[in-house]
């Protein structure tokens, strides 16, 4: 078998492949290195697996402001104690004044307004009230 080198077919064109396999495996590299080091963690907070149970009579320092159903409209109650409409705002200022933490916790009655539920929620802000939380709904004592 003899081979010539012209062969009479003319010039041929023949892209050179060896100058473009290694700036592929360049790039190939490159990547490999860049994605593990692109990657972002998430903080994640999770809870304690094993709470500990706090005793029943704990003493909690948290104020609930209850918005109640009344005969004239609705009627507040600051942990239990009535508070005039009028005096919701004066009567959270002194109590948030001493206290380093602004949070208060604002449960409904689902016969009020939705309209009275907002008005102690200004009167809180109102009276220095930083955070506004909602209380849990308690369930009717027909339904356990």
């Amino acid at each position: 078998m003899a081979m010539s080198a012209n062969s009479g077919a003319g010039l041929t064109n023949e892209p050179n492949v060896t100058p473009m396999i290694d700036v592929l495996l360049v790039l190939l590299i490159i990547f490999m290195m860049i994605i593990p080091m692109s990657r972002k963690a998430i903080d994640v907070q999770l809870p304690d697996p094993t709470p500990t149970v706090a005793p029943a009579n704990t003493v909690s320092n948290q104020i609930v402001l209850e918005v109640l159903p009344g005969a004239t409209g609705a009627e507040y109650a600051i942990n239990k104690e009535k508070v005039p409409a009028d005096r919701l705002q004066a009567r959270i200022k002194e109590i948030y004044d001493p206290r380093p933490e602004k949070i208060i916790f604002v449960k409904g009655d689902p016969a009020v307004t939705f309209q009275d539920v907002i008005f102690a929620m200004d009167a809180a802000r109102g009276g220095g009230v930083k955070v506004i939380g909602s209380a849990p709904k308690d369930q009717p004592a027909g339904k356990k």
